[in-house]
């Protein structure tokens, strides 16, 4: 099955000199925990998650509205085509530890987003994605990371 079957194709996206509290009001609006981030052309440059902003305001200790998007958002974005397979998106979820991924064109402009969540949901379908590979990436993506600690 390719991606395209099951992705959503309304992305809704910030760019990096948005605030913080703009991000989370699109997350609310739209019932979402994470936005593709784009650059002036539209590339993805980025992604940022509700926790990034919660860990931002926890660690800033500042207004929403005081953040750049570009502080708290990941730059090592994992991408994916409308043409993968299912199985390759798994695997680079599995193999990234991330829930979700863009979906971009040869241009790099998103066109869709792919979640584990839309695994979860097209296993329950006549001729969906197994059940097993779906339980095996999100494991993989549970894997808890090492913790990263103050440098001596």
């Amino acid at each position: 099955m390719k991606i395209s079957k099951l992705m959503h194709t309304d992305v809704i996206t910030c760019r990096a000199v948005d605030d913080l509290d703009r991000a989370a009001q699109l997350m609310w609006e739209h019932d979402i925990g994470a936005l593709p981030v784009v650059d002036e052309e539209g590339h993805v440059a980025g992604m940022i998650t509700d926790r990034d902003i919660c860990m931002a305001a926890f660690t800033q200790g500042v207004p929403l509205r005081a953040i750049p998007v570009s502080v708290a958002m990941s730059r090592r974005v994992y991408t994916c085509s409308p043409d993968d397979t299912v199985a390759e998106a798994e695997r680079a979820m599995a193999a990234h530890q991330v829930r979700r991924m863009p979906v971009i064109d040869a241009a790099n402009h998103p066109v869709g987003i792919i979640s584990v969540n839309d695994l979860a949901r097209a296993s329950q379908q006549k001729n969906g994605v197994p059940v097993g590979e779906v339980a095996s990436t999100l494991a993989a993506i549970c894997v808890p990371r090492p913790l990263i600690t103050g440098q001596a």
